[in-house]
């Protein structure tokens, strides 16, 4: 069982997407956990939204911040848009995605970084196995 890290600024929109398309794909076979480097307050509304169409309730979620011990757990890191603020843990695979960030984006933007979210995290599951 790998562990998949999800990383953006505000874990507010891209990673706690990824989280819960990764834990909903991988079907228990994998565990995913997300974190931010400057967490906001609340999942933005609009990721709300547009997660519930797919059936992902993400107005529970409450956004984290990211620590090293986080990093350090996990098997996988995939950062979002943080830059140099993410830390860098030696023997950690690190996966970039260039994402469009969904705050304050019209719902149907936030559609399309979802679905292109949903097929990265598909392509990821599929890999480990």
């Amino acid at each position: 069982m790998a562990r998949v890290l999800f990383v953006c600024r505000q874990n507010a929109g891209r990673s706690q997407m990824s989280a819960a398309l990764f834990e909903g794909i991988a079907a228990g076979r994998h565990e995913a956990e997300s974190a931010g480097t400057t967490p906001a307050d609340r999942v933005h509304p609009e990721v709300v939204e547009a997660m519930l169409e797919l059936g992902f309730d993400l107005s529970h979620r409450e956004p984290q911040r990211l620590t090293e011990e986080m990093a350090r757990a996990a098997d996988v890191v995939v950062t979002m848009g943080c830059g140099d603020a993410c830390p860098y843990v030696p023997g950690k695979r690190y996966v970039d995605w260039e994402l469009e960030d969904p705050a304050g984006r019209p719902l149907a933007d936030v559609r399309r970084v979802r679905d292109d979210i949903a097929e990265r995290v598909r392509a990821l599951s599929t890999e480990l196995g």
